[in-house]
């Protein structure tokens, strides 16, 4: 599958089949896109907690407040990404030029894993919506949860679905001189 293709199938799984595991092969090529992606000054400012058994079911039911994420449940698999401190230069930059590189590089380590997930032939949903201290007891962290990610095979009935983006020519802009 090349890159087109993963971005082609890609979509925001809502349906998992609880039956079936991931496989530890699948996830540590997961994982090993994850620790190849781009940061600031290569720091990766993050940490990457992977959950599975009653622990993923724990962190699951902490993304489910007012309703929401009912599907998570049935994922075998939750990644929990967390902030960890910037290195110097990357503190260093981030204050001088006022841009919250820990969050963009947050950002592409989420789409590395989402995008090998697809090619794994697996699903994933990017989680904003948890109750941070929760997971930050269970998952046993000191410092700021800001994404979640459900990761496990799609549920049969759980087709591509069409994609909805902005028309090209709204969304680029394109300067020649």
């Amino acid at each position: 599958m090349n890159y087109t293709e993963i971005a082609e199938n890609r979509q925001s799984c809502r349906s998992y089949d609880s039956s079936r595991p991931v496989e530890n092969e699948k996830l540590d090529c997961i994982l090993a896109a994850a620790r190849l992606s781009p940061s600031a000054c290569n720091g990766q400012p993050y940490q990457i907690t992977v959950c599975k058994g009653e622990t993923a079911k724990k962190v699951a039911k902490a993304t489910q407040g007012m309703g929401m994420n009912k599907f998570a449940t049935d994922a075998p698999v939750m990644i929990v990404l967390s902030e960890k401190p910037y290195v110097k230069t990357a503190a260093f930059g981030a204050k001088l030029k006022h841009n919250d590189y820990r969050s963009i590089d947050i950002g592409i380590v989420s789409a590395y894993i989402t995008a090998e997930a697809t090619a794994q032939g697996l699903g994933t949903c990017i989680l904003g919506w948890f109750e941070d201290a929760k997971i930050r007891e269970i998952c046993g962290l000191d410092s700021a949860v800001r994404l979640v990610i459900t990761l496990g095979y799609a549920s049969a009935d759980d087709i591509l679905r069409a994609k909805k983006r902005k028309d090209f020519a709204e969304l680029v802009k394109i300067i020649e001189e």
